[in-house]
């Protein structure tokens, strides 16, 4: 039976999708981009404060389905620049500390909902 996953803490969903679904323990998060819950709007401060929203969005989302980033099994990043690779390796690397790292994928795409540079998504577990 899929479970469907809602805080307040993490930007309220775009479009026709929620924030994640638990189906047999596993959690999927929907791909999330860097809008403040608060006022739903983009951070445009840097690359860094926006990759920084994002982790603290799923961070959130996680929490709300009783979990946390050490139950995360796998990350898709998907960002419009990979010359910003650097910043976001050392942004998640503060997430993922150590060897127990998820399985990853990162990659360019040409464009992400309302214009920003970067979006992620996790499959985690309880």
């Amino acid at each position: 039976m899929k479970n469907i996953i809602r805080t307040d803490n993490a930007p309220a969903a775009i479009g026709p999708y929620n924030q994640a679904v638990e189906y047999n323990g596993l959690i999927f998060t929907a791909g999330q981009i860097p809008l403040d819950p608060a006022t739903m709007k983009l951070v445009d401060t840097s690359f860094e404060a926006r990759v920084y929203q994002v982790m603290n969005n799923l961070k959130a989302i996680l929490e709300a389905a009783g979990s946390d980033f050490s139950k995360v099994i796998k990350t898709n990043i998907f960002v419009t620049d990979l010359g910003q690779y650097a910043i976001l390796n050392k942004i998640y690397a503060e997430f993922f500390p150590g060897d127990d790292a998820p399985a990853r994928a990162a990659i360019q795409v040409a464009g992400l909902p309302l214009g920003t540079d970067v979006e992620i998504e996790m499959i985690a577990h309880k």
